[in-house]
């Protein structure tokens, strides 16, 4: 007889009155706080001013929650979002369960619309500072994948977003959610994968010491990880009604064309593209050459 994993954990750390601080929002403050510091070690390493850090954090905390909030608010549940007075549902970091309201940490967050909101922060970093934006991406991606795997520990915590049947010893009973039969445990699937992925991409760079072929590593991280998101999405079950009978959920759609970005990036990349984009140091700033 297989031995099934029971997961029943508090998604709760504690309270504070009646409101309850959770696992999740744990993990997400990690993620920041971690890759802060792994992109502070960069700067000094490459000798730019940690300045430039501090405008940078502000615009990827800013960045990853609204994106990952409208993302899903406006991919998977539009619906509802969108009627009524919901709309105010989506900038509350709060919601309403049967013990009364919690911090929730936003839940309801979508990887694809903070991957979109990213991107458009970082343009209007560049914007502003005039820093060469490939450089900057083929680092800031090393930490983002760190995030993504301290998240989907959060979700394993919050007993959500998890695969279909499965008889395979490690299978998750979600006692929580009143589950009686094993489902993959797909945010561990989705957490390891993006852990491997910032353990290659900062192998690769203290490897190459910082002298990375511009853009080649965001183009490959792209293709990695989203290529996982496409893979894992065949054994999660369907996150919202209009996804049944469909060939491909949300999540694979959205995923294919970050997937064709990162393949045009790493052509581009060894084509020599991005070649001209070098660092030049005046004034203790970055420039765009």
């Amino acid at each position: 007889m297989l031995n099934f994993i029971h997961w029943n954990v508090d998604p709760i750390i504690f309270n504070i009155g009646s409101f309850g601080v959770r696992w999740y929002s744990l993990g997400f403050l990690l993620a920041f706080l971690l890759g802060y510091y792994i992109i502070a070690k960069m700067f000094k390493r490459e000798g730019v001013d940690a300045k430039y850090l501090e405008s940078l954090l502000i615009y990827m905390f800013v960045a990853v929650l609204a994106g990952a909030r409208l993302g899903h608010c406006l991919f998977y549940q539009p619906d509802y979002y969108l009627s009524g007075n919901h709309w105010i549902e989506i900038i509350l970091p709060f919601g309403k369960e049967a013990d009364g309201w919690h911090f929730t940490g936003y839940q309801g967050l979508a990887s694809h619309g903070a991957a979109i909101g990213i991107l458009v922060a970082m343009l209007l970093y560049f914007r502003k500072y005039r820093m060469n934006p490939v450089w900057i991406v083929d680092r800031m991606v090393i930490v983002i994948a760190l995030g993504g795997a301290f998240i989907r520990l959060g979700n394993l915590f919050n007993s959500e977003i998890y695969g279909i049947q499965t008889d395979l010893p490690w299978g998750f009973i979600f006692d929580l959610n009143k589950e009686t039969v094993p489902k993959h445990p797909t945010q561990l699937y989705e957490s390891i994968s993006y852990f491997i992925i910032f353990l290659v991409c900062i192998l690769v760079y203290r490897k190459k010491d910082g002298k990375l072929r511009p853009g080649a590593l965001f183009g490959w991280w792209l293709i990695a990880l989203f290529g996982v998101r496409l893979m894992i999405e065949f054994v999660k079950e369907e996150q919202v009604a209009f996804e049944k009978g469909m060939t491909l959920d949300m999540g694979q759609w959205l995923s294919i064309p970050f997937i064709l970005l990162g393949v045009i990036m790493c052509i581009l990349a060894y084509k020599g593209k991005f070649n001209g984009h070098t660092i030049l140091k005046k004034d203790e700033k970055i420039f765009i050459k």
